[in-house]
């Protein structure tokens, strides 16, 4: 392991903690470099995992180191390169330490993963709180842009131009489930700004996608199991995939030369309640 200068939310606290990078013998020098938020656990750690298989090196960006530090070991047999960077989207400082330290070891990016995010608990509309949609619009959007506008940054910069930024959008960016109202104005308001990224992008070189994704499962559709409100008012137990089905479809849409682009792709439990919801 080297170790090297790390994060958090101020240059001092850049100057005075650490991060890890961890060197594949194995790895070629011109690997592809992709940043994964929320790479600790769900649909981010199966992506890492599955992008790391692919002989990308990978950026691990999350709130709690020690999920990060377990991906990182569940894939060190790959001989691959990883940098472990805490992170907070919601804090516009923290952000652009990770996208400085990204640079600074990697020397350029080539895909930017959406991934983080969170939701309320289930509650109804009228008694939500505003801390409680602040949590997950603050996480789930305005993590989403910081995080593209710092990719803007370096993939405009560099030589050759351009990169690929995949959103993780969700089922709940097209239709609702009851007592959700933060999360899926924060995934609809994701749609629009997928939309303007693959626009503005474009002049750059610049390709972005949106995975819109249905019943993972995932540590957050646990509930699945145990079932959960329907439009109707009836409580009723969904069917799951597994994450590495959408990890695998990431991975697609990452392949792609910069010349062609998903815009959206849902990938979805083929029997669970989306097509006729209400």
């Amino acid at each position: 392991m080297k170790s090297i200068l790390a994060p958090f939310a101020s240059l001092a606290a850049y100057n005075s903690r650490r991060y890890d990078l961890r060197l594949g013998q194995s790895m070629n020098s011109r690997a592809k470099v992709a940043l994964v938020t929320g790479a600790g656990t769900g649909i981010g750690k199966h992506v890492t995992i599955a992008l790391l298989r692919e002989g990308y090196s990978v950026v691990l960006a999350g709130r709690r180191r020690d999920p990060l530090e377990a991906t990182v070991r569940e894939t060190k047999e790959l001989g691959s390169q990883t940098l472990v960077v805490p992170t907070d989207v919601r804090d516009p400082s923290s952000v652009r330490l990770l996208f400085t330290q990204a640079q600074e070891v990697f020397g350029r990016l080539d895909l930017l993963f959406n991934n983080a995010g969170t939701a309320a608990p289930s509650t109804l509309l009228e008694d939500l709180s505003c801390e409680e949609w602040k949590s997950v619009v603050d996480t789930n959007l305005t993590g989403t842009f910081l995080c593209t506008q710092e990719a803007f940054k370096v993939m405009k910069s560099q030589a050759p131009q351009g990169g690929r930024i995949i959103n993780n959008g969700s089922i709940s960016s097209h239709s609702p489930r009851p007592n959700s109202a933060p999360y899926t104005a924060a995934k609809h308001a994701i749609t629009g700004l997928t939309k303007s990224t693959s626009l503005d992008g474009r002049k750059y070189n610049i390709a972005c996608g949106q995975i819109d994704i249905g019943n993972a499962a995932t540590a957050m559709a646990e509930r699945m199991q145990f079932g959960v409100p329907q439009a109707n008012g009836s409580v009723e137990v969904e069917p799951t995939i597994d994450p590495q089905q959408v990890a695998r479809a990431v991975v697609y849409m990452a392949s792609l030369p910069l010349d062609a682009n998903v815009l959206f792709l849902t990938v979805m439990a083929t029997r669970m309640p989306f097509v006729g919801r209400g």
